[in-house]
């Protein structure tokens, strides 16, 4: 039976297979006329010489109906910097890199860091961040889409149907959200999500109760894929954190602007696989572990903003709360597992669950000893108001890199 079942705040729109990639291209190179598509990548320069950057570049450059794309390259040398010009020259729509090593956009971030207006960590929210900036600054676009570079097991239909929705001039969506199922070398993926956010959700409303907030962030069958698209004109209110709980943010932030009418979820592909991060045990600064803390702690302050009151002894309480509930879960996906012809290594489920739920608490230890801490990068309307020029002289950045190095 073809599941288009429907639960939760935003609707969900499933793939049924009853159409195929070049129907839903014609239809968005129909919309295209009328709604400037652009993409951002968010991308580090050893991708550019990975397995997966490469496919997903021929990807999109058989997407006729993108106008523009806008890549974020981070860690990269000049020299390296003049590779990725090469790398990128295969796209077939107009592209712009963003060189945010360079000294053009660095000057940028300086002017901004002195006016305690820049991002405080390097990271993929960073990168995101000033290709909103960007984009709105050569204001052609009308729709916008996001997501990694990394993505082992791309294909175009995954860009056509995250846009579909917000390009459709008969739907009233705004936002798109991608998911999928993370099953790869005969196991199931997807810790993270798995084992942190899903359980840590029902533990919060256990606590809390159902709360509107999270009700919503419960609707989502994957909230950190990476992959979304959106009205370009919701990039100026958009405050997003630096580090790891990119996509929470993103979410909270439409959560906070638009009502949930305007959000939907799209079902991208039948798989799906990226780069894979170690649990990083011994290591709180890398890996999964830093991860399940920057989204415990983006987490928090969503729940503070919205009139939650957070004690010591609160996340004590919900340590205990989401450990017995992530547990219960491990007993669920091994039964999927198995089902399938699976394999799920429960010893190291379970250490991962352990490690998350001490990062649960020192995440929110970290809340409470930082109450005056400000996690969240500026929105663009803020930065306008602060410096109407600012929005110029990266475009100007990026022009005059792309000009000097061609």
């Amino acid at each position: 039976m073809a599941d288009f079942h429907q639960n939760g705040q935003v609707a969900t729109l499933h793939n049924l297979r009853t159409t195929n990639t070049e129907e839903l291209e014609a239809q968005l190179k129909s919309f295209s006329e009328k709604k400037k598509i652009w993409l951002i990548l968010p991308s580090l320069f050893s991708e550019l010489e990975g397995e997966a950057l490469p496919q997903i570049i021929d990807q999109i450059s058989q997407a006729a109906y993108i106008d523009h794309v806008v890549i974020g390259l981070d860690q990269a040398t000049e020299k390296q910097y003049r590779f990725a010009k090469e790398f990128f020259s295969k796209l077939t729509q107009d592209h712009s890199i963003l060189w945010n090593d360079g000294p053009r956009l660095k000057a940028v971030d300086e002017q901004l860091s002195a006016a305690t207006l820049a991002p405080r960590e390097l990271g993929k929210g960073r990168n995101v961040w000033y290709c909103f900036g960007y984009t709105i600054a050569r204001g052609q676009s009308d729709v916008v889409a996001l997501h990694d570079c990394d993505i082992l097991t791309y294909s175009r239909d995954m860009l056509a149907r995250l846009l579909y929705p917000v390009c459709h001039p008969n739907f009233s969506y705004q936002f798109s959200k991608g998911f999928y199922p993370r099953v790869a070398g005969g196991t199931l993926n997807g810790r993270v999500n798995r084992l942190l956010v899903t359980p840590l959700l029902n533990a919060l409303c256990d606590l809390f109760g159902e709360l509107e907030y999270l009700s919503y962030l419960k609707s989502f069958r994957y909230a950190l894929s990476g992959e979304f698209a959106m009205h370009t004109s919701l990039l100026k209110d958009i405050r997003v954190p630096s580090d790891w709980g990119l996509e929470i943010g993103v979410l909270s932030e439409a959560f906070r602007n638009l009502n949930s009418r305007k959000i939907c979820q799209v079902e991208l592909a039948d798989n799906y696989d990226h780069k894979h991060q170690p649990l990083s045990e011994s290591d709180a600064n890398a890996g999964l572990s830093r991860m399940s803390r920057d989204i415990s702690k983006a987490l928090f302050r969503k729940l503070a903003i919205h009139g939650v009151v957070f004690h010591k002894s609160t996340f004590r309480t919900l340590r205990a709360t989401y450990y017995r509930t992530a547990l219960d879960l491990i007993e669920a996906y091994d039964a999927v597992a198995t089902m399938n012809g699976l394999t799920l290594d429960r010893h190291k489920e379970e250490r991962a669950v352990e490690l998350f739920a001490s990062n649960i608490v020192e995440a929110g230890t970290q809340f409470l000893e930082t109450p005056m801490e400000t996690p969240l990068i500026p929105n663009w309307t803020r930065i306008e108001a602060a410096d109407s020029g600012i929005l110029s002289k990266i475009s100007d950045a990026v022009a005059g890199d792309m000009e000097e190095f061609s």
